[in-house]
């Protein structure tokens, strides 16, 4: 049986990333504003993350949450 290649973090992040790019496009294109804009935040923090300027390893700060 062969061997998975082994994928590291930096590989995950990437692929995610790429995937976030094209369905931007795919919302863009369908004139979905809202939709667009979020998958935008998204790849950004994909973006940011790629570079190492972060994690999210629920160790960090957590976001403002309405009760």
């Amino acid at each position: 049986m062969p061997d998975k290649p082994v994928q590291t973090r930096a590989d995950r992040l990437s692929y995610i990333q790429s995937m976030l790019g094209q369905l931007r496009t795919m919302a863009e294109a369908e004139r979905c504003d809202l939709l667009t804009y979020l998958i935008e935040m998204a790849y950004m923090e994909a973006s940011d993350a790629v570079r190492g300027q972060h994690s999210s390893g629920g160790g960090g700060k957590k976001r403002d949450t309405v009760a």
